[in-house]
């Protein structure tokens, strides 16, 4: 062909230009109720897991030698990874052409990975006396390092699962807000189930008798009960999750493509780039508040059980019986406070609306959440006055705390799980309302959300042990900066975030913008 043929070849004509993955999202058909709940029953399982790691996994890294003012640390796993891994997943999860669909892929390899990840630290004692640690002593390095490792795999998967989790949920409910309204509410349910689940599970300390090869030489039985929760939590999980993959089929992703019809490519760290720059001036308030939230809520939940046994009950970590009760006590705490959660979830758009609108809801919320943790210190220093010692057979031992002591520690737990039940179900919501323009997929939203939960975790991680050691090793400093970081959240809610109106909550809106007031 000569080069002047080349005026008369015809190319063929463009494709209409293919709209963005979130308009995708909100055209998909709507699904029945029944496969919405099958999925957002998923984060029952994945809660499980979570309420383990919160309120038996600190005293175990304890145990095994890690320092109080270092147990912090090896939370960082979860901020570093939820950085990295739930944008990331999001992003791709937004854009898998997969046969089996978009999410399904991610939730399915999240699953896998929790199944490792809970073997490894369950087995973590056992593998470091196998490989040369000594059974009784401590530190023990070889099964601190295996624990690590698994509990970074744990992370890692915790990750890959809930941010194609929501998004799914998001994708069955197509553009019916009534039914993205539920799908969230079910999730923030399913959570608080979990949460009942794995307190129940983890405050119960002969629960390894029904697994009566957990206990080893290796292996006493605080390390047997944590390994027999595990094994049940990967059970749940498993189940599950098999049911929502199997029963729930889910729509293959076509890419967007160019005027030549070729699928255009993709650059993360681009991408997410973008998504910031794009983001508006109620969103990143809303980073801000969420931020602040967060730097108030990690100290409690790190410490929540190590201050049951520590300041309530007045053990210390290696006297045994009386800090383990004062563990198992505040698993009952948490206990409470995922029923009180699990309520709330349920009447959140009512609550929103008898509140006035989400602003004042999250700004009270936040408030009540400083009262809390002001509240440790007072109960703290009741437990501190009334603590008595008993001598039997000559031996003298402290008596467990009085019950107006107890009564005030699950009040704490118990009331906490209404600004808990709030902070699940609001940030993601508003996210949802305020990043309708931006431009980007439901998973990368929610990507760009996660940033301002895991750095303050970070922070909290890296600041909290030795800021706890500077005022003589206990729990309540960090408590206490908590307090004043809720407090700032709170007054920041009510007075710069704007406020969509109650019936928008929870709702993501398709093609305009939620009206702000």
């Amino acid at each position: 062909m000569e080069s002047g043929d080349l005026i008369n070849v015809k190319l063929p004509p463009s494709p209409p230009p293919s709209p963005p993955p979130e308009q995708l999202e909100s055209q998909s058909s709507e699904r029945p109720i029944w496969q919405i709940t099958t999925v957002a029953a998923i984060a029952a399982g994945v809660q499980f897991g979570w309420a383990l790691q919160l309120s038996l996994l600190t005293p175990y890294v304890q145990l095994l030698g890690i320092p109080h003012k270092w147990a912090a640390v090896i939370w960082l796993c979860g901020p570093v990874s939820g950085m990295v891994v739930q944008p990331l997943v999001g992003y791709y999860s937004d854009r898998c052409t997969s046969r089996f669909g978009r999410r399904r892929p991610f939730i399915a390899g999240g699953t896998i990975l929790v199944a490792i990840a809970v073997f490894l630290i369950g087995y973590a004692a056992d593998i470091g006396v196998k490989s040369g640690d000594k059974a009784g002593n401590s530190p023990k390095p070889r099964a601190i390092s295996v624990f690590v490792i698994g509990f970074w795999i744990l992370d890692v998967a915790n990750n890959m699962l809930q941010g194609p989790c929501r998004a799914l949920l998001a994708d069955l409910s197509g553009s019916n807000s009534g039914r993205i309204r539920t799908g969230n509410s079910l999730f923030a349910f399913f959570m608080a189930v979990g949460n009942v689940l794995g307190y129940a599970a983890g405050s119960y300390t002969r629960l390894y008798r029904m697994l009566p090869f957990t206990k080893t030489h290796a292996c006493d039985i605080y390390c047997a009960n944590l390994k027999t929760c595990f094994f049940i939590s990967i059970a749940l999980l498993l189940t599950i999750t098999v049911l929502a993959l199997t029963m729930v089929p889910e729509n293959v992703f076509r890419p967007q493509t160019d005027e030549f019809g070729e699928a255009k490519r993709f650059v993360f760290f681009g991408e997410m780039a973008g998504a910031l720059k794009l983001l508006s001036r109620p969103t990143w308030i809303l980073l801000l508040v969420t931020c602040l939230n967060w730097i108030a809520w990690f100290p409690f939940l790190l410490f929540d059980t190590d201050w049951m046994g520590r300041e309530v009950y007045g053990g210390e970590l290696h006297d045994g019986d009386m800090y383990r009760r004062g563990v198992s006590a505040g698993a009952v705490g948490l206990l409470l406070n995922s029923v009180v959660s699990g309520v709330t979830s349920l009447g959140m758009e009512r609550l929103t609306r008898a509140c006035g609108g989400v602003k004042r809801l999250w700004g009270g919320v936040n408030l009540l959440l400083a009262v809390c943790l002001a509240m440790t210190v007072l109960v703290t220093k009741m437990a501190e006055s009334s603590r008595q010692l008993t001598t039997e057979n000559g031996v003298t031992s402290l008596r467990p705390p009085s019950a107006g002591v107890k009564g005030g520690a699950f009040s704490v737990f118990a009331v906490l799980g209404i600004p808990l039940s709030v902070t699940y179900s609001i940030p993601c919501a508003l996210a949802s309302i305020f990043s309708n323009d931006s431009g980007v997929g439901q998973g990368l939203s929610l990507g760009v959300l996660n940033l301002a939960i895991v750095i303050p975790q970070m922070f909290v991680s890296l600041a909290s042990g030795p800021w706890d050691s500077l005022f003589g090793g206990g729990n309540l400093p960090a408590f206490v900066v908590g307090a004043i970081a809720a407090a700032i959240s709170g007054i920041l809610a009510f007075t710069l975030l704007p406020s969509p109106p109650p019936d928008a909550v929870f709702a993501k809106v398709s093609g305009r913008d939620a009206p702000m007031h």
